[in-house]
């Protein structure tokens, strides 16, 4: 179903109001309104995007999506609302805006077991996340944690980088377990794609979709969050 803030974010006016310049990717402070509506977003266009060696060139936007709609299967929202759109910069990713609590301590929360800093730990197993970064965790005035910066995200090599290793090896939860089985279900698989499968070969090659139909199926498997990979730096660095 559709809200009415994604309306907004999909059709509704952008207006760019500023630039983060932390961030390593253009990445601009907006709004989109329709009348009186409207809210703050993130813009990131697609031209503004740096090369990187191991992703190809103006991927991440679609990434971001991608990333989105996983977590919407998995049924978490743990990702504000993200759509793909045009702006005054060209095509790129929209997400809304969340206000954090500017209390919270990032390094406590980081270490803690906080159950939304759990789900993301499989979100990001799943999707393959290069770069769980502290600064990537916005911790919400109700208690709840958001996650955003999702480009390098879906490699089919073992690039999982996290600062969230703190289940690993023990068993997932059932909650877990069943969001994964409802997520393999919407994935399909190579001869039969689900519903999320179809719309993720839009946005990603078609070996990318099954290195994510395995990556969630090793999960149901094993049972239990996964280890580091020997061939790849496990934490992320900066890691906020």
């Amino acid at each position: 179903m559709t809200t009415d803030s994604e309306v907004l974010l999909l059709d509704g006016e952008l207006t760019v109001e500023g630039r983060l310049v932390d961030a390593s990717n253009a990445t601009l402070f907006a709004r989109v309104a329709r009348g009186a509506d409207q809210i703050a977003c993130i813009y990131k266009p697609v031209r503004g995007e740096r090369p990187l060696w191991d992703f190809p060139d103006g991927t991440l936007a679609q990434r971001e999506y991608a990333s989105f709609l996983v977590d919407r299967a998995l049924g978490w929202e743990l990702i504000p609302r993200t759509t793909l759109r045009d702006g005054p910069f060209g095509p790129g990713m929209v997400q809304e805006w969340v206000d954090v609590d500017e209390t919270v301590d990032p390094v406590a929360l980081v270490r803690s077991q906080h159950p939304d800093l759990r789900r993301i730990a499989v979100l990001d197993a799943v999707i393959n996340n290069a770069d769980r970064k502290g600064g990537h965790l916005l911790p919400l005035p109700t208690g709840a944690v958001r996650a955003i910066d999702h480009g390098v995200t879906f490699h089919v090599d073992d690039k999982l980088r996290t600062l969230l290793w703190q289940w690993e090896g023990q068993p997932l939860p059932r909650e877990c377990l069943e969001a994964l089985d409802s997520l393999d279900q919407q994935l399909g698989s190579r001869r039969s794609p689900g519903p999320l499968a179809e719309q993720l070969v839009a946005l990603l090659t078609g070996t990318e979709v099954q290195a994510t139909r395995r990556r969630a199926r090793r999960l149901l498997e094993t049972g239990i969050h996964p280890s580091p990979s020997p061939d790849w730096p496990a934490v992320p660095w900066p890691p906020f």
